[in-house]
């Protein structure tokens, strides 16, 4: 893969070589077979800088202590040389196992206690940074996307389909406005409140194209939630959307850094919500 995007001439710092792989500031990568021979072989076609963030990965640092760690490389490029080196199978996520976690089943992934990634000092900054830089939008529009996980390509509906959002929220008038308001832009919606609402609809295929939460919840904290879907090997590729009225700074960054994909403040008219929602699936 190196190689191919060499030939290609494509610079490993660009927005060209990446791929849909969404980054947060929790997450924790390890070398592969080949990453380990890129760093040990003796030669190396890498440029400076993927060889220079291949070899800090350790399987501990989050990408926030790698932030941390090389302030040379601003951060937007360091997440697409991670790109890089995942698409070109020089490094992998972290399995549940290697991270302390348990198999995956559902029931005992969303009870267990103590499983939930703690912060780290880099992630912290990382995330505080990126709510910063996103205030302004969340100020002025009512909803802020990460520009790191923008999908490359759109989410497109099986033929016939509709794009489907679950709704997890215990307001019955505010479901039924997000309801009303998607489903007039043409988005499949279901709605729950529920913890076993939650774990039966993320047991059915297909999952969500997007899942716009509510942090506080009844039966479940949103935020621990989101902890645990980001870091589910398979539930972490689905666009998580906060939608609540607490726009701190504070709780902005709490909710980036465990990895929401954008955030929506209440309350909120058509356009910003469908903006929202079209945004992070790449519409």
């Amino acid at each position: 893969m190196s190689d191919q995007w060499a030939k290609a001439g494509v610079d490993v710092l660009s927005a060209e070589n990446r791929t849909e792989v969404p980054i947060y500031p929790l997450d924790v990568f390890v070398l592969t077979d080949s990453g380990n021979d890129q760093i040990h072989g003796g030669s190396t076609r890498l440029r400076i800088e993927a060889l220079e963030v291949l070899v800090m990965i350790d399987g501990k640092k989050t990408v926030g202590d790698l932030e941390q760690a090389m302030p040379h490389i601003p951060a937007a490029n360091l997440r697409n040389v991670l790109r890089f080196l995942l698409a070109a199978n020089f490094a992998r996520s972290r399995t549940l196992a290697e991270s302390g976690g348990m198999n995956v089943d559902f029931d005992a992934f969303f009870k267990a206690a103590g499983s939930a990634e703690p912060f780290s000092e880099g992630a912290e900054k990382s995330a505080d940074r990126e709510a910063m830089y996103g205030a302004p939008d969340l100020a002025r529009d009512g909803y802020y996307v990460s520009i790191a996980r923008l999908p490359v390509k759109a989410h497109a509906p099986a033929a016939g389909a509709k794009l489907q959002v679950l709704v997890i929220e215990d307001d019955a008038d505010m479901v039924t406005l997000i309801q009303r308001l998607l489903e007039r832009d043409n988005f499949a919606v279901m709605a729950c409140s529920k913890r076993d609402e939650v774990l039966a609809r993320l047991r059915r295929a297909p999952l969500p194209d997007v899942l716009m939460l509510d942090v506080q919840l009844p039966e479940l904290n949103g935020l621990e939630l989101l902890q645990k879907l980001k870091a589910h090997p398979q539930l972490k590729l689905m666009p998580v959307i906060i939608v609540t009225a607490d726009a701190k700074p504070e709780s902005v960054m709490r909710g980036l850094a465990l990895g929401a994909d954008g955030y929506i403040t209440k309350p909120f008219d058509h356009q910003t919500l469908v903006k929202g929602v079209k945004a992070v699936l790449g519409l």
